[in-house]
Parts: structure tokens; C-alpha cells; sequence
């Protein structure tokens, strides 16, 4: 049995919850953890029940960061890897020097796919596009064992390159608890995320022109910030909009249970948005939160089998307030009964159990 995992990703670690709970998992079901990161974006103190490390990188710009993380990575893997090792790479950034470092010693690698990397909106066009997607195209037929974040994107990858990955959901643990709804005044409307494009926040924040006693909370921060901001003031929407800024997992927890109405309105700007289920329709389910949500593959699925919350028509400001005064008129309470069932069913709890049967299998 091979009790040691060594997962790495090109993160600071403090704020990725899938990995978070991912190494939570396996150490506590006898998992021997060592998780390797990096200081880009900075290096907050951290605690955690195993060990972890950063790569400290140089680097000045995320292009050359790249190439220095997966170098060190390559050597840290060939000091620390042994027989004994299964090798957890996230993400493609991370990829090749797991796999090259597998190949050489003989020992599994499972390859944690939290989208579809070569797809991403800040990516599209450009010549890193074409690089990850060569390096999708010679690595990922050849794995043995690969997981994914959403059923969407495993049939992209199924469809793409021969390979059929375990969908493990990034939900998060299952919430139970006796909620006091409170009854604000005004409204509360939450975005919760990286203030990223192509998530539909500009839009909602123009569509805050078309609703009355309600305030936008953005929870979160992100390079388009400062451009979201200046939209705020000039469309004169500063007593309707409130930035919060980045916050730590449990401060955004207690913020999420506070709102009336959350939002996933992510646009399609390339295929690893459009068949994403983002962690902010999860996370509003398990705070029994209802939601605002895009008319993408993920989303219309989760619709179809509970009732919480409204799909919106477009991308048009007007047809955004629509949604959200839908959902408000109808009120928080009268979506407990679907939330809760959404609840159960859409928790790590049984995501973990998918997880654990790929590490058995990469065990033997």
C-alpha cells in the first residue's frame, strides 16, 4: 500500500479550498500529505494537520513564473518522490514535472483538473493557449488516473483526448444548522469570488439602476476591481454597491449566510467558463441561499433537479434585476425545502468518497 501522497499546484495555498479539503481527506483517512506551492501572490501564515511548503519563486511577471515553478517543482519531486509515492499534480500549470518525474520512477500520478486550463478567458488567442494545449494533447491520453471538477468538464476531456476522468465536485462540507433568516432591510444581492471578467459583475452592478432597498455586497478581489469600482461611481450607484474586499474563508461564510440572493452569472467566454460549476452556486446551497444563475450546462442541471433560485435570460441589466426580484419576491424561506435537499446531495461528504477510490486504486 503507498501511503505517501505528494501534491503540488501552482497556488499560495492559503485560499484554495479544493486542495484545502482534498489533503483534509487524505490525511485523515491515513495518508502520509506533504503539499508543495508557492509564494506567488504573496505567503500568509498558514496551519495545517500535514506538511506543507512554497517554492519561492523570482519571477516578475506570471509567464516567467511558470517556468521557474515547474522547474524547482522538478527537482523538489526528484528529492522528496520515492517508490512509495503517489504523485497529485492540480492543475496543468503543475502537470509536467509530475509527469515526467512519474515516468522516471515508475509511480502513479493522478492529475486534479479544477477546469479546463487551456480554455481560460485571459488565455484565449494568446501563445500560452497554444502551449498548454500541446502539453494537454502529449500528457493527458497517456494518464492512468485523472479527476475533475464538474461532469461538463469531463466529457470535454472524455470527447478531447480518450480520457475518462472521476468527477469530484468542489462542494464544500455539508452544513447543518437552524438558520434564523434575517429579515434585511434593504436586501441583501451577493457576489462572493474573484473580481475576474466574464463573471457577470459589471452587468449587476448596471443592474442595480433597475431595483429599490436592495445592496450589492462584493465579496472579493481581482484585477478587474479598480474598473468595477470607477463604474460604480460613474454611474452614481455608490449608496447601492459595497466592495468588501478579500475575505478569509470564515468571514465570507458568516457574510454568504446574511444574503438573500446570491449570483453565478458567469458568461461564456471560452469552454472552461461555460461547463464550469463554480464553488459560489455550491457554497450559496449549503448557506441554503438561493441564486441567480447563468444559462450554462452546470447550472441548468442543478435547476433541473432542486428549485433554488431563477436562471436569468441574458446578460442584459434589466433581465438580471428580473431574475433577482423574482427570487426576492419570493423570499429566502420559501426555497429552504430545495435547498436543503440541494444540501445533501451537492457536499463533500460524498465527493470524498469518489476521491478516496481513485488514491485505492493508485495505491495498488
Amino acid at each position: 500500500m503507498r501511503k505517501k501522497i505528494i501534491t503540488s499546484a501552482f497556488s499560495n495555498l492559503y485560499t484554495d479550498q479544493r486542495i484545502e479539503k482534498v489533503c483534509k481527506t487524505l490525511h485523515e483517512n491515513g495518508y502520509q500529505i506533504e503539499l508543495i506551492g508557492n509564494d506567488w501572490g504573496g505567503a500568509s501564515e498558514m496551519k495545517r494537520p500535514y506538511s506543507f511548503s512554497r517554492i519561492s519563486l523570482i519571477s516578475k511577471s506570471l509567464k516567467t513564473a511558470y517556468f521557474e515553478f515547474n522547474w524547482k517543482l522538478y527537482k523538489e519531486l526528484k528529492n522528496k518522490a520515492d517508490k512509495h509515492t503517489i504523485l497529485h499534480a492540480n492543475d496543468i500549470d503543475a502537470l509536467l514535472p509530475n509527469y515526467l518525474i512519474a515516468k522516471k520512477l515508475n509511480i502513479p500520478l493522478i492529475f486534479d483538473s479544477h477546469e479546463i486550463f487551456s480554455e481560460m478567458p485571459a488565455i484565449q488567442g494568446k501563445m500560452s493557449q497554444k502551449m498548454w494545449r500541446y502539453l494537454e494533447k502529449k500528457v493527458l491520453p497517456k494518464l492512468k488516473f485523472m479527476i475533475t471538477a464538474s461532469g461538463s468538464y469531463a466529457q470535454w476531456f472524455k470527447e478531447k483526448y480518450n480520457i475518462d476522468p472521476v468527477v469530484v465536485q468542489n462542494s464544500p462540507r455539508r452544513m447543518s444548522f437552524s438558520i434564523d433568516i434575517p429579515e434585511n432591510k434593504p436586501k441583501i444581492f451577493l457576489y462572493q469570488g474573484a473580481i475576474n471578467p466574464f463573471r457577470g459583475i459589471d452587468k449587476a452592478i448596471l443592474a442595480m439602476h433597475h431595483l429599490d432597498h436592495v445592496i450589492f455586497k462584493i465579496a472579493g478581489d481581482g484585477p478587474r476591481r479598480k474598473e468595477y469600482e470607477d463604474l460604480v461611481v460613474k454611474e452614481s450607484l455608490q449608496q447601492k454597491v459595497q466592495f468588501l474586499g478579500k475575505l478569509m474563508p470564515e468571514e465570507l461564510r458568516k457574510v454568504t449566510l446574511t444574503a438573500d440572493v446570491g449570483m453565478s452569472i458567469e458568461e461564456n467566454g471560452g469552454d472552461s467558463y461555460l461547463y464550469s460549476l463554480p464553488n459560489k452556486v455550491l457554497d450559496c446551497i449549503q448557506a441554503r441561499v438561493p441564486l441567480i444563475m447563468a444559462d450554462l450546462p452546470e447550472m441548468q442541471n442543478i435547476k433541473r433537479q432542486f428549485d433554488v433560485g431563477e436562471i436569468i435570460k441574458d446578460h442584459q441589466p434589466g433581465n438580471i434585476a428580473e431574475a433577482i426580484n423574482k427570487v426576492l419576491n419570493r423570499g429566502r424561506k420559501n426555497y429552504q425545502d430545495e435547498l436543503e435537499k440541494a444540501s445533501e446531495v451537492l457536499c463533500w461528504e460524498n465527493e470524498e468518497v469518489k476521491l478516496l477510490e481513485v488514491f485505492q486504486k493508485a495505491s495498488q
